[in-house]
């Protein structure tokens, strides 16, 4: 497919996809799911799962081969730009309030999934075959673990931003949960991926560059002021594009040391100056990430194939993941927040916030397929575990809440009485 057949392919398909993304949003609205959940299944649907198999021509024909990496590179744009806002809206004034909880509670959320995954591994060795033959058991045992033990850190910022909850008590617990939490897994997935390679470079690429990144950050924090100054005396559009310029950086950066593109555009939202000026600038990206972000949800997609996983077997491991997967993150960051002290109203919502995978497992699985060590019936399994868990966090938000005003309606009865 030659540049000029190119540029056409990539319009239609990106109507398609924003098109399929809003129908099917406008679907799944009536189940209490938000906006970007609908994205996830759209993706889905216009892959190999739903559209290959009603339609298959009409799948290679929007979607050609040569086509994926454009999808790929241009959603990657629209993740950055939503990351960076997103970490721009954390309040860091409020980390200190929750930092003992947020630490113990993203350990257990990386622990607990961790473990259960690598278990699940070893026992379900030579019993279902979803593991590459060329690939170690220990290399495959780590990797399911690092895949469960993942946050949808992107997508519990934006339902926690989508229902403002971003100065709640657990909202703020659930971001810097998130945050640890994902930093540590794609270490860890770094390391994976060291040994899978034989070579500890990755690794240490990883630890190195994240230490460089904490150093980047500190001073930029530091000098925020200045920067703030300087802000206000240049034009809009050159503002704009100093923005795009720092934001491409740290994603670059980010992506070289392995811990991938999203942590980089968070964190220099996290420190980036604030004023007038800069969220003017800030508000003029928003656009961007919500047209470009549904392209990295088709994406993965396009490489997902429910089909694989119709035998029983199959069938059984995926379902084993998914218990894995709400048991180990659900339930150890549920225990974890009671045990810091934190009232069981936040715990369960933190909990509930902490066990939603959606983009960060899809991105570390996509990460593992074109390493060669996820096959294409493991890669379908661990998309229905981010399903699963990221459609459960919006209803079991909404669960909590009627349970909590039918207890308060109760208990002012009583008191009446």
């Amino acid at each position: 497919m030659s540049n000029t057949e190119l540029a056409p392919a990539f319009f239609l398909a990106v109507v398609v996809i924003l098109v399929t993304c809003r129908l099917v949003g406008w679907a799944l609205r009536a189940l209490g799911q938000p906006p970007v959940v609908g994205e996830m299944v759209a993706g889905v649907v216009l892959g190999p799962s739903v559209l290959g198999l009603i339609a298959p021509a009409a799948e290679a024909a929007l979607f050609p081969q040569q086509l994926r990496p454009v999808l790929y590179v241009v959603g990657q744009i629209g993740l950055v730009v939503f990351m960076f806002q997103a970490g721009y809206e954390f309040r860091v004034d409020r980390l200190r309030a929750v930092a003992r909880s947020a630490t113990a509670i993203s350990l257990a959320g990386v622990l607990a999934p961790l473990l259960l995954g690598i278990g699940l591994t070893v026992v379900a060795d030579g019993l279902v075959d979803v593991f590459p033959d060329n690939v170690s058991l220990t290399v495959s045992a780590l990797f399911v673990g690092v895949a469960l033990s993942i946050t949808a850190f992107p997508m519990l910022a934006r339902i926690i931003t989508e229902r403002g909850l971003t100065g709640s008590r657990f909202g703020s617990i659930a971001m810097a949960s998130g945050a640890l939490d994902d930093a540590v897994a794609w270490v860890l997935l770094a390391g994976v991926l060291s040994i899978a390679g034989g070579s500890a470079g990755p690794f240490a690429v990883a630890i190195g560059g994240t230490l460089g990144l904490v150093l980047i950050l500190t001073l930029l924090a530091r000098g925020s002021n200045r920067v703030a100054a300087l802000a206000g005396r240049v034009t809009a559009e050159n503002l704009v594009l100093v923005l795009v310029i720092a934001l491409f950086l740290a994603a670059w950066y980010t992506d070289v040391i392995g811990l991938y593109a999203v942590f980089g555009a968070f964190s220099l939202g996290v420190v980036f100056p604030r004023s007038e000026a800069v969220d003017q600038a800030v508000h003029t990206l928003r656009p961007v990430g919500a047209v470009l972000l549904p392209l990295f949800f088709t994406y993965s997609g396009l490489n997902t194939d429910f089909g694989l996983l119709f035998h029983t077997d199959l069938l059984l491991f995926t379902l084993a993941c998914v218990l894995a997967a709400v048991a180990g993150k659900f339930g150890a960051c549920w225990l974890a927040a009671r045990l810091t002290g934190e009232e069981p109203a936040v715990a369960v919502r933190v909990g509930t916030l902490m066990n939603a995978r959606g983009l960060m497992q899809l991105i570390a699985i996509n990460v593992g397929l074109a390493a060669g060590i996820v096959t294409k019936e493991l890669f379908s399994a661990l998309v229905v575990v981010a399903l699963v868990t990221t459609m459960m966090a919006t209803p079991m938000l909404s669960f909590w809440d009627r349970r909590d005003r039918r207890r308060q309606r109760a208990g002012e009865l009583t008191q009446v009485s």
